[in-house]
């Protein structure tokens, strides 16, 4: 009785932290719905644009953080964006299905800007 206790214990332990893990991934880029925002970013929805042309769609979005560099996120997007069908172009663009996102970085007030620009290509 008490292993099947101690297994039902570890399970609910794992599902927790799935559901974490779930609720932490599922903030996105404003404006692009199937595009992860990288845990430590925070979106800056007054600074994003989107809206579709007779071309394709473009986007323009900023999120910003502090205590996170720029190598983590192009590290952070290296990894992500291949498994959502981007190819990568380098270490700042990716093509998928006709559009290219590029990645821009700045510093602004002590805080590292990351730019997502998505237009056609």
């Amino acid at each position: 009785m008490r292993a099947c206790v101690g297994r039902m214990l570890r399970g609910f332990a794992f599902a927790a932290c799935l559901t974490s893990f779930a609720a932490a991934a599922a903030e996105f880029v404003p404006g692009v719905d199937d595009l992860p925002l990288m845990p430590g970013l925070e979106a800056n929805a007054a600074a994003s644009t989107a809206f579709e042309t007779p071309t394709g769609r473009i986007v323009e979005a900023e999120a910003q953080g502090r205590g996170v560099s720029e190598a983590e996120v192009r590290r952070f997007y290296a990894g992500t964006l291949p498994a959502l069908g981007w190819k990568r172009v380098d270490d700042r663009r990716y093509d998928r299905a006709g559009e290219r996102l590029s990645l821009g970085f700045a510093q602004r007030q002590g805080q590292l800007v990351v730019r997502f620009d998505i237009r056609p290509r």
